[in-house]
C-alpha cells in the first residue's frame, strides 16, 4: 500500500485506486487488490468510532474531516481500468429516491484532484513553522502608532519589507483573511509620512469604505486627513485637495480622474492602492480598474501601484502587464475547506430552489449545533427572506403565516431566533452586521454585497444559488464568499465553505474552482466608455493616441489585439455626438464635445445614453404635464438594463402592474393598508413595470413618502430603493442638456424637476418643486446637501415660497455659501420669459444662459450669452409651441404647458416650521 505522503500520479495509467469520502458510518470499503492505493475521508465524532476502528484494522489510511459532507468514491475498479466517480445527492438531508451519479472522464478528474486537495490539506504538518514579527523590526518607528496591532503576523511580515525598501509596483498575493489591510495602510503611510505626497486607496464596493474608512479613523486622530469618495458621499473639492489619503471606489477615482478642477489634487498622488485587484476580471467593474490602471502604469514612475490580491490562476501575467514584482505569501491563517454538496436535478427550478433551502437549514443546524456561525449567500433578496424564514422556523420561530416582504415582522421573526438578514436596501442590515459580529445574531443570511465588501466572517459559508438575479454566478465571486469563512479575527481557526448545485453541473463546479479564477480582462465590454474616457482627459486625441493607448491595456496583453473594435467604438462615439472628427496641422483629431464630456462626467453608458436619447426623440412631443412625466418615465424604465430588469419577486408583480395601471396614484384607503386594489386578469408583467410603477408613485403621489414608510402602493420602499437612487442619475443627464440643445427642451425641463423630486422624496415635493430644490442643493453645498436642503425645504414651504424667485437679497438662514457666492447665486437664477411682437422671444438674462423656442417637435436655439438673448419660434404655427431659457448653473424658467414646471402649488404653512 502507498505511504501517507504519496499522492496519486496523473502520469501512472496502471495505478489503481479507491478513493472514498464517507458520511454514513455504516458504509463499507468495498474489496480491493493488495497493490491499490486505499484512502478514506470522514467526519469527527463518536458516531464514526466503529468505521475508524474498521479501517485501522484493515490498515486503510484516513483523515478526518470535522464537518464533511460530500458522498463520494473515486475508483480504477473496475472491467476496463477507467477512472469514474460515483456521489451522492445531499448527503445531509438525502431522500431515500435520491440516486448516486457515476461519472468518468474529465469529470471523474475533477473529483480525484479535489479528493487530493482535501486530502493534502488535513494532513498534520510537522516541521512547518510561521513567525509572527514584532512590527517595530520591519516598520519605521514614526509610523508604528498608526498600525492596529504591534506584531505582525507572517504574511504581513513577508510583504512589508518590500513596501518599505523599494519603490517598484508590487502585487501581493495572499488568501483572503491574511491581514492585507495593514500592507496596504503600510504602503499609504510611506507615500503620506515619507514622501509628504497623497496616497489613494480603492475598494470595490461602498460598504468597503465604510469599513476601512471605519478602521482610519484612528489615523484622523492622530492627524491625517482621510477622506471617503463614494457614490453615496458628496464630493468637498477643497478637502479632496486637501486629503492625505483617499479611500474610493474604483467608479468614483475614475469620476475624479474625469474632473478637470481635481487633475492637480491628482497629480499629487504618489501611490495608488489596489484592494482586491484580482477584481480587474469582474464583468460589472473590472472596466474602470483597467482604464485606471492603464493610465496609471502608461505614464511611468509617477504613481506607485500597491495590488492586493486573492490567489488567483494567472498571476504572473496579470503582474507582468502592470509591471509588478509579485510577493506571493505562503502563509494561510486558517484551514479552509470547500465541498459541493448536490441536490437532485429537476426541470421544475421550483422543486431544485427547495432542496437547496432545506440544505442549508440543515447544514446551518449542524455548525450552529457547535455554536459556529454561519454566512449564508442567496442570489436574491426574495431568497434571502425566504431562506431566512425557513431556517427561522426550524429555530421554532411562527413564520408560516406571515408576510414575508413585510420588513418589519420579517425582522422580528428572524432576529428573535438569532438570524439576520443583509442585502442593499434592507433598513436593518446595519442592525444586523453588528449582531452578527457581536455573536448575538449566529445566522446571517445575505445577497452578494457581503462577499465583496463587508468583513463579516463565519465559520461556515453556504453559497446557496449558483446565479445572482440573471446571471450565473463566476467563480471570482464564489471565491470572495469562500474567503469570508474561518477568519482568524473572528476566533475561528478552520473555515468551511459549501456551493450547493444540482447534481447535474457539480462536476463543472468542481473542475473551476480547482482552476482558480483567471484574471481576464473585461475591456471590450465597454469600449466606448473607456475610449470616451481616456479623450475627454486629453489622452487619446489622434490615431496614433488611440493606437498606443490600445497596445498598453490588459486586453491587448493578454492576446486580444484587435484594433478593429477600437476603431468601431470611436465610430459609434462620433455617429452618436459623443466625439467629434477634427483637423489639427493637417492631422486627423478626436475633440470630445460637449455632450461627451457631460456623459463622461457622470459616468453614464454612452452606448445607453444614445439609446435612451434616440427612444425619446421618436417619442411624440406631449402636450401636457402629465403626459411628458408618463412618455419620459416608461422610456427610461424600458431603455435602461438596471431599470428595465430591477429585481421584483413574483408575488410583488401583480401589484406592481396595477400600481402602473393606476399612474403611481395611492388612494388613503391604499396607504393605511399597505396594499391596492388587485384585479385578477390585469395585464402581465413586462420589463420595467416596477420601474415604471415606482416613478410614477414618486410623481404622482409624493406623499406617500413619508420618512417611516415600510410599504408604498402595497410594494416594499426596500424594492423600490435601487429603482429611486438609479433613476435620477438618467434623468440629471437629459436634464443637463438644456443648455447644450441636444435634447427637446421639453425632456430637459420635465427631467430636471422629476429627478430633484425623486431625489428629494422624502421632502414630498409635488411636481413644479425642481427649481426650489436645485436652488437649496446650491445654498447647501455639496458636502451638507443632504442635511440641510431638507432644513430649507421645510423652512422655504411654511413661508409659502413656491420657486426660487424671491426678492429678498439677505442670505437665508442654514445656507453654507458666503455672502458674495450667495450673490452669485442669485444673479444666476432664470429670469422670466418676455414674449415680444412678430413670434419673436426676447431674453434678458444676468447671466450665462441659452433662449430655445419650440414649436411640435421643432426648436431653435440661441446663446450662449449673457444680457439680451433672442429668437423666433419656428415656423409651424399651426401646432402648441412655447420657450424656455437655459442658465449655464441649472436654472431654467419656461411658457406653454412647461410653465406648470416653473413653480409648485403652494401647501398650507406649518406653525412649527423654522424661517428661512
Amino acid at each position: 500500500m502507498r505511504s501517507e505522503g504519496e499522492g496519486f500520479s496523473e502520469n501512472a495509467p496502471n495505478s489503481v485506486i479507491l478513493w472514498m469520502k464517507i458520511v454514513d458510518p455504516t458504509v463499507t470499503v468495498p474489496a480491493f487488490p493488495k497493490e491499490a492505493d486505499v484512502r478514506v475521508l470522514l467526519p469527527q465524532g463518536e458516531r464514526f468510532s466503529d468505521l475508524r476502528s474498521r479501517l485501522l484494522l484493515d490498515g486503510i489510511l484516513f483523515r478526518e474531516v470535522r464537518y464533511l459532507l460530500e458522498e463520494e468514491t473515486i475508483s480504477t475498479l473496475n472491467a476496463n481500468g477507467q477512472l469514474t466517480v460515483t456521489f451522492h445527492p445531499a448527503g445531509v438531508s438525502r431522500p431515500a429516491s435520491a440516486k448516486a451519479r457515476t461519472l468518468a472522464g474529465w469529470a471523474a478528474s475533477a473529483a480525484r484532484d479535489a479528493f487530493e486537495l482535501m486530502w493534502q490539506n488535513h494532513a498534520v504538518e510537522e516541521g512547518v513553522t510561521f513567525e509572527f514579527v514584532p512590527a517595530e523590526q520591519i516598520v519605521p518607528e514614526g509610523w508604528l502608532r498608526y498600525l492596529p496591532y504591534p506584531i505582525l503576523n507572517p504574511a504581513q511580515a513577508e510583504a512589508i519589507p518590500h513596501i518599505v525598501s523599494s519603490n517598484e509596483h508590487l502585487m501581493v498575493v495572499a488568501p483572503t483573511g491574511a491581514g492585507k489591510t495593514v500592507i496596504g495602510m503600510v504602503a499609504a503611510l510611506r507615500a503620506v509620512l515619507e514622501f509628504r505626497k497623497k496616497a489613494a486607496w480603492l475598494v470595490p464596493q461602498r460598504s468597503l469604505t465604510d469599513e476601512l474608512n471605519a478602521e482610519l479613523d484612528s489615523w484622523r486622530q492622530r492627524g491625517l486627513r482621510v477622506e471617503r469618495l463614494s457614490g453615496e458621499y458628496r464630493v468637498d473639492a477643497r478637502r479632496v485637495r486637501d486629503a492625505d489619503l483617499w479611500v474610493a471606489t474604483t467608479e468614483k477615482f475614475e469620476a475624479i480622474c474625469r474632473t478637470a478642477s481635481l487633475r492637480e489634487a491628482l497629480a499629487e498622488v504618489d501611490c495608488l492602492i489596489i484592494d482586491e485587484i484580482h477584481l480587474i476580471g469582474d464583468p460589472s467593474r473590472g472596466a474602470f480598474l483597467e482604464a485606471i490602471l492603464t493610465r496609471v502604469h502608461s505614464n511611468g514612475p509617477k504613481m506607485r501601484i500597491i495590488g492586493l490580491s486573492a490567489t488567483v490562476a494567472n498571476a504572473e501575467e496579470l503582474s507582468g502587464w502592470l509591471p509588478a514584482r509579485i510577493v506571493r505569501v505562503a502563509w494561510r491563517p486558517t484551514l479552509s475547506t470547500w465541498q459541493i454538496p448536490a441536490v437532485a436535478s429537476s426541470p421544475d427550478w421550483s422543486l431544485v430552489e427547495g432542496a437547496k433551502m432545506r440544505l442549508t437549514t440543515a447544514i446551518t443546524r449542524r455548525f450552529t449545533a457547535d455554536r459556529g456561525s454561519v454566512l449564508v449567500f442567496c442570489g436574491s433578496k426574495r431568497n434571502v427572506r425566504r431562506t431566512a424564514l425557513m431556517i427561522a422556523a426550524s429555530r421554532g420561530a411562527e413564520v408560516y403565516q406571515l408576510n414575508p416582504d413585510d420588513p418589519d415582522l420579517v425582522h422580528r421573526a428572524c432576529a428573535a431566533v438569532g438570524v439576520g438578514l443583509h442585502f442593499k436596501g434592507w433598513e436593518y442590515k446595519k442592525e444586523a452586521e453588528q449582531a452578527f459580529r457581536a455573536r448575538e445574531f449566529d445566522v446571517l443570511v445575505a445577497t452578494s454585497t457581503v462577499a465583496a465588501g463587508v468583513n463579516l466572517p463565519a465559520r461556515a459559508v453556504i453559497v446557496q444559488e449558483t446565479e445572482v438575479g440573471l446571471k450565473a454566478i463566476d467563480i471570482a465571486t464564489v471565491q470572495q464568499m469562500f474567503g469570508r469563512s474561518g477568519r482568524v479575527g473572528a476566533g475561528e481557526s478552520e473555515g468551511w465553505a459549501y456551493l450547493l448545485v444540482d447534481d447535474s453541473e457539480r462536476a463543472a463546479w468542481q473542475r473551476r474552482l480547482l482552476a482558480g479564477f483567471r484574471v481576464n480582462s473585461q475591456l471590450h465590454g465597454s469600449l466606448p466608455d473607456h475610449v470616451l474616457g481616456e479623450a475627454v482627459q486629453g489622452r487619446i486625441g489622434s490615431p496614433a493616441d488611440v493606437e498606443g493607448w490600445f497596445a498598453r491595456t490588459l486586453a491587448y496583453h493578454q492576446g486580444n489585439r484587435d484594433i478593429h473594435a477600437v476603431w468601431r467604438a470611436i465610430e459609434f462615439l462620433i455617429d452618436s455626438g459623443f466625439l467629434r472628427r477634427g483637423r489639427h496641422d493637417g492631422e486627423v483629431e478626436l475633440v470630445p464635445t460637449e455632450l461627451g464630456v457631460l456623459t463622461a462626467r457622470l459616468m453614464v453608458s454612452p452606448y445607453i445614453c444614445h439609446q435612451l436619447r434616440t427612444a425619446l426623440g421618436e417619442v411624440g412631443v406631449p402636450n401636457s404635464a402629465d403626459l411628458a412625466e408618463s412618455r419620459l418615465i416608461e422610456t427610461i424604465a424600458t431603455q435602461v438594463p438596471t431599470l428595465a430588469h430591477a429585481g421584483i419577486s413574483e408575488d410583488l408583480k401583480p401589484i406592481a402592474v396595477e400600481l402602473k395601471l393606476a399612474r403611481g396614484i395611492i388612494l388613503e384607503a391604499s396607504r393605511r393598508t399597505h396594499s391596492v386594489r388587485s384585479s385578477a386578469g390585469s395585464s402581465a408583467y413586462s420589463p420595467g413595470d416596477l420601474t415604471i410603477a415606482t416613478l410614477l408613485t414618486a410623481a404622482n403621489s409624493p406623499t406617500s413618502f413619508l420618512r417611516d414608510a415600510r410599504y408604498i402602493g402595497g410594494i416594499p420602499y426596500s424594492t423600490m430603493y435601487p429603482i429611486l437612487e438609479e433613476a435620477p442619475r438618467y434623468l440629471h443627464w437629459l436634464a443637463s442638456q438644456g443648455i447644450l440643445g441636444t435634447v427637446h427642451p421639453w425632456i430637459a425641463v420635465v427631467a430636471a424637476d422629476l429627478g430633484r423630486r425623486i431625489r428629494w422624496r422624502r421632502c414630498q415635493p409635488p411636481r413644479g418643486s425642481g427649481r426650489l430644490l436645485w436652488m437649496f442643493e446650491q445654498m447647501a453645498t455639496p458636502v451638507y446637501v443632504d442635511d440641510v436642503v431638507p432644513i430649507l425645504w421645510e423652512a422655504a414651504r411654511a413661508r409659502g415660497l413656491t420657486s426660487p424667485d424671491w426678492t429678498e437679497t439677505g442670505r437665508p438662514k442654514d445656507c453654507k455659501l458666503g455672502l458674495l457666492e450667495y450673490s452669485a447665486l442669485l444673479r444666476d437664477r432664470a429670469t422670466g420669459i418676455v414674449t415680444g411682437n412678430g413670434g419673436e422671444v426676447v431674453v434678458t438674462s444676468s447671466t450665462i444662459a441659452v433662449l430655445v423656442t419650440w414649436a411640435g417637435s421643432d426648436y431653435l436655439l440661441a446663446g450662449p450669452n449673457r444680457g439680451r438673448i433672442s429668437v423666433d419660434f419656428p415656423a409651424d404655427d399651426t401646432v402648441e409651441r412655447g420657450a424656455v431659457t437655459f442658465t449655464w448653473r441649472g436654472d431654467y424658467q419656461a411658457t406653454g404647458w412647461l410653465a406648470e414646471y416653473v413653480k409648485s402649488e403652494p401647501v398650507p404653512i406649518r406653525s412649527d416650521a423654522g424661517e428661512l
